[in-house]
């Protein structure tokens, strides 16, 4: 076994892999960009280099200064993690080379794998199912344009190389053809470094399952059961599980036998993951998958394989490469119960799930629920340089519906602040009726998108929680005391005081009455309803808070960082600002005639220049950030006025970018 290994890459997957090497004594290497000096898994490394400054193209995906890294620490070995350089067959031999191992395939199945349209060919060959399409070689528009006609709209363009739902877009007519290739090899070419694209039925109810495999280095490989990954928003996983629901035994043993004859077609070792699409339009059937790509590195979601498994695939990645002869026969791996893996991403769910950027100010990970694997802390910055990912949380239960109650639970035990995320989301998805019913296609989140994204609304009780907040009266319950001197807040030597709380939720202004009959009874009245609660002492941390109303007592946290009030009660969370009281709302028809960037990115394409017409809907910019492009329209008809930005700016959330005439 490895003495010493160094990971290249950064986040949760580093602290990951970290946590299985510590286990059988193998010292740990990281790596770091400025951006992440003070970073998580920096610190917890027993070493760590600088490799270069925040951008990822300069330090993250700087092979020679990885493995210049690797040679002063004396590692033995490099593990990928994933993206960044886990599926880069030049730094497989860059690394070979050096005398390092690589914990991955070798360079020639990574090249195999690396190309949609060559990879489907060789499946082909192999006798593996395929997606009816053009996997040819012909990036001519005209070509690419009849195929799509010849296997008939809505058609699928993907990109040939990487993963990720980047450079991927739906195509329902002929005439948007032109509009949407163009944006897919443009993203395409930013992800990837390759513009080239395949073309793809768009199968009308499709299901993405995907297969485990693993192989050593002497041709045996296995597959440790499926996972299911349906639950997505805009061809990016968002809650993973395992195994499928609705799977029959005949279905899982053609998946898991069409995924290692993919396998040992291209000659691998290590772990890899054979992704399929399948058509649930009359359920699960053996004859209706279909090979879409395979992912030759750890996955994301490998956690959930691993709790249904009781195997450790990062340890068996580390035997593997360290030449050791350990594997299991297919019928000594079994599923035991269910699994769910729900990825919390720093990101926008009412703004199309915008990145966002910012300092986490606090952080509540439900590790006493579910097993998390992260790569943050309070405190750290989320920057716009890398994937958005705050943690994964991974439940177990020994069937669907208890792993999927657990789920809930800690869902709603999770508490983020400072940046904006999809806790709640999640929460919303995990209680979705179709979901609980095991009714999942990749299309469920598009269409009850809606109502999935839709924020809380406050009611009166948790109106009354953040008044009081705001009043400076919640968040000081644990020194109440009925000793005026000690407790001064809403004292009066006559009659009971009356404050005045001013809230934002939205786009709407809350005004609300906080009425304190002693130090510990309050009465609020907002939009002719009341509430009246008594405090009764400071639950379990600082920000909870125990009352009684209506004859029960309950417990709420309520976290309070700068204008910002969220209030979690009953399972809910509902946001609250308090506004400056110098400064009025800002009037909701201002950014009619502006538009703005509505996160921080870098303009990729400008579309429209002074003095043109442009109806509402109309592209104006093309922005991309964390290499995923954002189309920003015209709010209304008009003319533009002034363009303030050119193609390879990088701007700021906020900056005006367009400014149409009055």
């Amino acid at each position: 076994m490895f003495k010493t290994i160094l990971i290249a890459n950064r986040g949760e997957i580093a602290v990951r892999v970290m946590r299985t090497a510590r286990r059988l004594g193998i010292r740990c290497v990281a790596v770091y960009s400025d951006a992440d000096r003070q970073s998580m898994h920096a610190e917890e490394a027993d070493e760590a280099y600088r490799i270069g400054p925040a951008p990822a193209a300069e330090s993250y995906l700087n092979s020679d200064a990885i493995i210049e890294a690797a040679k002063r620490s004396g590692s033995e070995a490099v593990h990928p993690g994933y993206g960044f350089l886990s599926e880069n067959p030049a730094f497989v031999e860059a690394c070979e080379a050096a005398g390092l191992v690589f914990i991955g395939p070798p360079a020639g199945a990574i090249r195999a794998m690396g190309l949609k349209d060559a990879a489907k060919r060789m499946m082909v060959s192999a006798g593996v199912p395929v997606v009816p399409g053009y996997h040819g070689e012909s990036q001519d528009f005209a070509v690419l344009a009849e195929e799509a006609e010849r296997i008939g709209y809505p058609v699928l363009i993907k990109a040939r190389a990487g993963g990720g739902g980047k450079g991927m877009r739906r195509v329902e007519r002929p005439q948007d053809f032109s509009t949407a290739l163009e944006s897919a090899q443009r993203e395409a070419m930013s992800s990837f470094g390759d513009a080239g694209v395949i073309v793809e039925r768009y199968v009308s109810r499709p299901r993405h399952i995907e297969v485990q495999v693993f192989a050593d280095a002497r041709g045996n490989a296995v597959h440790l059961f499926e996972r299911d990954c349906s639950l997505q928003r805009r061809h990016q996983k968002v809650i993973e599980e395992a195994p499928a629901p609705g799977m029959t035994p005949e279905m899982r043993a053609a998946m898991g036998e069409a995924a290692v004859k993919a396998a040992l077609a291209v000659g691998y070792r290590g772990a890899g993951t054979v992704e399929f699409i399948v058509d649930a339009s009359e359920g699960l059937r053996a004859d209706r998958f279909y090979f879409m790509e395979m992912n030759t590195r750890l996955q994301v979601e490998h956690p959930v394989t691993e709790a249904i498994t009781g195997r450790d695939l990062v340890e068996w990645q580390l035997r593997v490469s360290a030449g050791e002869t350990f594997m299991l026969r297919q019928d000594q791996l079994a599923i035991r119960g269910h699994a769910f893996e729900a990825r919390i991403y720093a990101e926008d769910a009412e703004r199309n799930f915008a990145p966002a950027t910012g300092r986490l100010t606090s952080l509540r990970l439900p590790v006493k629920l579910a097993r998390v694997d992260t790569g943050v802390r309070a405190g750290d910055e989320i920057t716009p340089y890398y994937d958005p990912m705050i943690a994964k949380v991974i439940v177990h239960g020994r069937d669907r519906a208890s792993a999927l109650r657990k789920l809930s639970r800690a869902l709603e035990a999770t508490r983020a602040s400072g940046v904006v995320t999809n806790i709640a989301f999640l929460a919303a998805l995990s209680r979705h009726p179709a979901f609980v019913a095991g009714d999942v296609d990749t299309g469920l989140i598009e269409r009850d998108l809606n109502a999935l994204t839709a924020s809380e609304k406050p009611d009166i009780e948790t109106i009354a929680l953040a008044a009081a907040v705001a009043c400076g009266i919640a968040g000081r319950v644990d020194r109440v005391s009925p000793d005026p001197w000690v407790s001064m807040t809403g004292w009066r030597q006559w009659g009971a005081a009356v404050l005045h709380a001013h809230l934002v939720h939205g786009k709407e202004r809350i005004e609300a009455i906080v009425e304190m009959r002693d130090a510990r009874e309050v009465v609020v009245t907002s939009g002719g309803l009341m509430f009246a609660f008594a405090l009764r002492g400071a639950g379990q941390g600082g920000s909870h808070v125990r009352y009684e109303a209506n004859g029960v007592t309950r417990e709420a946290e309520i976290v309070a960082e700068g204008a910002e009030i969220a209030v979690y009660v009953s399972g809910r969370c509902v946001r609250f600002t308090v506004p400056d009281a110098l400064v009025g709302l800002e009037d909701d028809a201002a950014g009619e005639d502006r538009v703005m960037a509505p996160i921080p990115g870098l303009v990729k394409l400008v579309k429209v220049s002074p003095g043109q017409s442009v109806d509402k809907g109309d592209p104006l910019l093309v922005l991309e950030a964390m290499k995923m492009e954002h189309t920003l329209i015209a709010p209304r008809d008009g003319k533009i006025a002034e363009v303030m930005a050119v193609a390879g700016d990088l701007v700021q959330e906020g900056v005006v970018l367009v400014r149409l005439e009055e």
